[in-house]
């Protein structure tokens, strides 16, 4: 199975607004004309086959300056359309019909936001055994059928009904004489290539469409495809600041850790209560908006610190974050100790640093190691704190 595309890119987009902006498949959306985009979707595809753009002939240049320098433009074949889309398509497909190609996508140029998934669905029909597929969506809306004068007759029943978008697939060989019927019959009404596959006795199937395949009619529609190409997206400010601290071992009775009193026969030295997992832990947080380090806040000079709970420094760094417009999500502390056992205050810890930061506990980790008796730690002089703290800062623009 060789597959061609059919771009439809003929048209003057009467409905898109005055002649003077030109037909509407060249006009700018996201800084580049709408063609170009449907173009590269389609070029990029991984299945393609040969591709035939179908365009007006007041149009070359227009063409050639929207397709400049894109990807593959040097395959595509160019054909001229005819007066309607029907005409135009037929043009395209005996254009293909010289080609490798036994399968063809008709895709019209003013659906810039179609998608490999998408036309990976249509092609997955085929390789089911089906030979003419459309893809389209349910009609959510509630229809109603009206008079002249704009009164209404009645409601149509909506199930079973469903609106079609391109790219629509064929045998290229079955809709090329199913085209070349309806131009010798003289029938020029038809309003899509599934219209005629079904007019000359084809059976079509349908695939799932997409809500993001819009076709590009109105003035309004261009304006709006712009705006949401145009506009920068958000992404979260997500920021993750590190600490680390250390402390000296001396004889004692017991240490503290995360705001938990541990029994031990040595007890750690320091200005405050030298709970080194609570320093660390609040360095990293004054990381996340640039506040400098706990030193900075509380210096051990200073003595109304003396023999201070460290739960102090934690609120308050947690406090500044908070104020700098942060919400923190995750608090995460490693203590480094040959002794005394963490694990069974590890609950306790945890706890303490939900309560100080005011998140749930889930979202505080306390993890502890040896260091395997090597250097100052694994002799028993100090014990080190490693942690980390996420903030979320709002968004920001990329």
């Amino acid at each position: 199975m060789i597959i061609g595309t059919v771009i439809v890119a003929a048209g003057r987009g009467e409905r898109a607004g005055s002649p003077e902006e030109g037909p509407k498949q060249y006009r700018p959306i996201g800084g580049e004309p709408v063609i170009r985009r449907t173009l590269r979707e389609v070029l990029n595809w991984p299945r393609r086959g040969p591709v035939v753009a179908v365009i007006h002939p007041d149009d070359e240049s227009l063409f050639a300056s929207a397709c400049a320098g894109l990807s593959g433009a040097s395959d595509l074949h160019i054909t001229h359309g005819g007066s309607t889309r029907q005409q135009s398509v037929l043009s395209g497909l005996r254009r293909l019909r010289d080609s490798e190609a036994t399968h063809v996508l008709i895709h019209d140029a003013a659906r810039p936001f179609l998608d490999h998934a998408l036309l990976d669905r249509v092609a997955g029909a085929w390789e089911a055994g089906l030979a003419a597929v459309i893809p389209a969506l349910p009609v959510t809306d509630t229809l109603k059928r009206a008079t002249p004068a704009a009164m209404i007759e009645d409601t149509v029943p909506r199930n079973g009904l469903w609106a079609a978008q391109t790219p629509q697939g064929f045998v290229l060989a079955d809709i090329l004489s199913a085209h070349e019927a309806a131009f010798r019959s003289g029938r020029s009404d038809f309003t899509d290539d599934a219209s005629i596959a079904e007019w000359a006795g084809m059976p079509v199937h349908l695939v799932e469409g997409s809500a993001d395949n819009v076709k590009l009619t109105l003035k309004r529609d261009i304006a709006m495809a712009d705006e949401k190409l145009s506009r920068q997206p958000l992404i979260p400010d997500v920021r993750t600041g590190n600490g680390y601290d250390v402390h000296q071992l001396v004889p004692g009775d017991g240490v503290t850790l995360c705001g938990v009193f541990l029994a031990h026969d040595q007890a750690l030295r320091g200005h405050s209560d030298a709970d080194v997992a609570l320093h660390a832990l609040t360095d990293a947080l004054l990381a996340t908006c640039g506040a400098g380090d706990i030193g900075d806040h509380f210096p051990p000079s200073d003595p109304q610190w003396k023999g201070a709970p460290s739960r102090i420094f934690l609120a308050h760094a947690a406090k500044i974050v908070r104020q700098n417009g942060g919400i923190i999500t995750n608090a995460d502390v490693s203590i480094i100790a040959e002794a005394p056992k963490i694990g069974p205050h590890r609950q306790a810890m945890r706890q303490n640093l939900s309560d100080i930061l005011e998140i749930s506990i889930d979202r505080c980790s306390i993890k502890a190691t040896t260091n395997e008796t090597i250097g100052f730690v694994g002799r028993r002089e100090g014990i080190a704190a490693i942690a980390t703290a996420t903030v979320v800062y709002g968004a920001i623009t990329p």
